[in-house]
């Protein structure tokens, strides 16, 4: 099969387009033919070298495809059922995955990462992994989905405990994680306010229902909540930019208010007042991607047309590297997708 692998880390040079072995059925897998996969910063990061990513590798979290052939002992697939993957990877049997929070399991990484993932023809991944979608939803707007929403639900639903009414903070609306926290804040009937670095964005942002746009690069953050707020604050921040709106995040918090964050793409040392923190009773809350559970609810959010996917643009497989120089310039609103 054709797929894209790093041989060594680096820039979108060391994406390297070529010949590989067919995986290897085993009889408890199932074999998917990619038809789709999105890309997240995740790959950026993987390519530019993360501690446990073996070489060659294969990069690519989000996966939508047809089922091309099952291992003896799995039943109750198709060949052709059009399917997406959970872009997850756990061992299945230890407490934390026996209660059902897959996330918090010692073996659980993100496919892409510490196992290779879809930006390949052919994938053998658990049958608990593989997901039926309707055909209303095509393989670029499926592939679109899960990272970014079972993120943003687990930070607002399964951590924040979201409730109607309240004032939600959404940093980089035309972020993947920007745009599922964004909906599924209006879901909840909550006042949102989000951020974006030009106003054609902001026009977007609020298209999906956005209550207030803030330029980050033209407007003080802290401020324009607090003037949208009367001084009030906002409940729940989703924040995922790190070093360079993370002081602004914090000052948007209203007394007992939550900071959630997912990531730090623009850096990961924080200062951190601890006397703001105790003395306004905040909570801070890591967040890392979320549980099998929590992607069959927020899946079916989007199965029924509530939440949708955002579908910048698409590349052919082979075109990968052209596909990371356009994700690094962050002109997308939206995913960007590769297809086989």
């Amino acid at each position: 099969m054709k797929a894209v692998r790093i041989h060594q880390f680096g820039g979108p040079e060391v994406l390297t387009y070529e010949d590989v072995p067919d995986p290897e059925l085993r009889k408890d897998q199932v074999l998917v033919r990619v038809k789709a996969c999105a890309l997240n910063h995740l790959d950026v990061w993987v390519r530019k070298g993360l501690p446990g990513v073996k070489l060659p590798h294969i990069l690519g979290s989000d996966v939508a495809g047809e089922v091309v052939e099952t291992g003896e002992y799995i039943s109750g697939f198709k060949t052709g059922q059009r399917v997406l993957l959970a872009p997850m990877h756990y061992c299945g049997y230890c407490a934390k995955c026996v209660a059902g929070v897959q996330n918090q399991c010692r073996e659980f990484t993100v496919l892409g990462n510490g196992v290779d993932g879809g930006n390949c023809e052919l994938i053998a991944v658990s049958p608990a992994n593989v997901i039926p979608i309707p055909d209303s939803l095509d393989f670029n707007q499926a592939a679109s989905v899960p990272l970014v929403f079972v993120t943003a639900w687990h930070m607002l639903v399964g951590l924040a405990g979201i409730r109607p009414g309240q004032t939600v903070l959404v940093l980089g609306a035309s972020s993947g994680v920007g745009i599922a926290a964004i909906q599924i804040a209006k879901m909840f009937h909550c006042r949102v306010i989000t951020t974006a670095g030009d106003e054609k964005k902001l026009e977007k942002a609020r298209a999906l229902g956005a209550d207030y746009g803030i330029d980050h690069y033209k407007q003080k953050i802290s401020e324009e909540v607090r003037k949208i707020t009367n001084k009030e604050g906002v409940d729940i921040v989703v924040e995922h930019v790190g070093l360079a709106t993370w002081d602004e995040s914090m000052r948007s918090l209203k007394t007992g208010g939550m900071l959630v964050t997912c990531g730090a793409t623009t850096g990961r040392e924080v200062s951190l007042n601890l006397g703001h923190l105790f003395g306004r009773q905040l909570s801070l809350r890591g967040s890392y991607m979320g549980t099998m559970g929590e992607l069959h609810e927020v899946l079916a959010h989007v199965f029924a047309g509530r939440l949708k996917a955002i579908v910048d643009r698409v590349f052919p497989l082979k075109d990968l590297r052209a596909a990371h120089e356009y994700l690094e310039k962050s002109q997308m609103f939206g995913k960007i997708v590769v297809n086989p």
